[in-house]
């Protein structure tokens, strides 16, 4: 049976054509309010034998039991031949999944010929202090804000936040000195419609990140993983009724649906991109 992105998506080349005409201004707006994580799903032991993909992310990838698109992920590759491991947390961003040592264990966990799947963005765009700091400089220069801490993990000390480039080639530069490959993702979309000049309804495409995702890819000569545009293609055949559902509790935590979806999503996007992650993928 097809699946479901499958049976929705349209072609990327006419999904561009889209974008272009909607042409909205991005606007991150503030992060999205933390889900509470209840029955999250235990990490199962990896296979030393056999070459693992780490998932690093937020909510979108990793959201209590079976809302993230990284726990539908594992079912879609032949697990006989690769390990999936999701370490992607609720409510992190580029900057404080690396401050809380999240991903140090990542990296203690990871060596020569296994993957990254890099998914960061929806809360960079938060505080740099105060109660919730957790957001970056808007960028992916070299630029500073020293921020004095009152709460989290450097509470008492001046913290030096970077931009939110600096934190993802951190990621990659570090993945790569593992023997790893690391690869990049665009942003799942947010449930936000706004009229094109056609007429039709045209769902949010990017928020202010997806050109600073496309510049590090091509800074670091990794690969891009579109899954943004293969998910917003399947949600504007549907339309903003029919995709109500798939985003049950605000614009940007899916069903379990749309988890799915998301997964898909970013199988696909990964044969579109020609990784080397496609091998270990399941016939479709």
């Amino acid at each position: 049976m097809p699946s479901l992105l499958s049976r929705l998506v349209v072609t990327v080349a006419a999904s561009a054509s889209l974008a272009l005409a909607q042409s909205p201004q991005p606007n991150p707006g503030p992060p999205p309010e933390t889900p509470i994580q209840t029955n999250l799903p235990t990490d199962a032991p990896l296979n030393p034998a056999l070459p693992t993909v780490f998932i690093v992310g937020d909510s979108t990838a990793r959201n209590g039991a079976n809302l993230g698109w990284g726990d539908h992920f594992a079912h879609l590759f032949d697990t006989s031949r690769i390990n999936v491991a999701n370490r992607a947390m609720a409510g992190r961003s580029s900057r404080t999944y690396i401050n809380e040592g999240r991903w140090t264990k990542v990296l203690a966990e990871m060596k020569p010929g296994d993957f990254l799947l890099l998914q960061m963005g929806h809360n960079d765009s938060g505080d740099l202090g105060g109660a919730k700091p957790r957001g970056t400089l808007h960028g992916i220069g070299e630029e500073t804000q020293d921020v004095p801490q009152t709460s989290g993990p450097l509470t008492g000390t001046t913290e030096t936040v970077h931009t939110y480039g600096w934190y993802l080639r951190k990621y990659i530069d570090e993945t790569k000195a593992k023997g790893a490959t690391p690869a990049i993702l665009t942003l799942t979309v947010r449930n936000i419609w706004t009229p094109g000049p056609d007429g039709r309804p045209h769902i949010e495409r990017d928020f202010g990140y997806t050109a600073f995702i496309q510049q590090v890819a091509k800074q670091e000569h990794i690969q891009l993983i579109d899954m943004g545009t293969l998910e917003a293609n399947a949600y504007e055949k549907l339309g903003p009724t029919a995709t109500a559902p798939f985003f049950p509790k605000d614009h940007t935590h899916t069903s379990p649906e749309g988890a799915e979806l998301n997964a898909e999503a970013v199988a696909q996007a990964i044969r579109l991109a020609k990784s080397p992650l496609a091998a270990y993928l399941k016939p479709h």
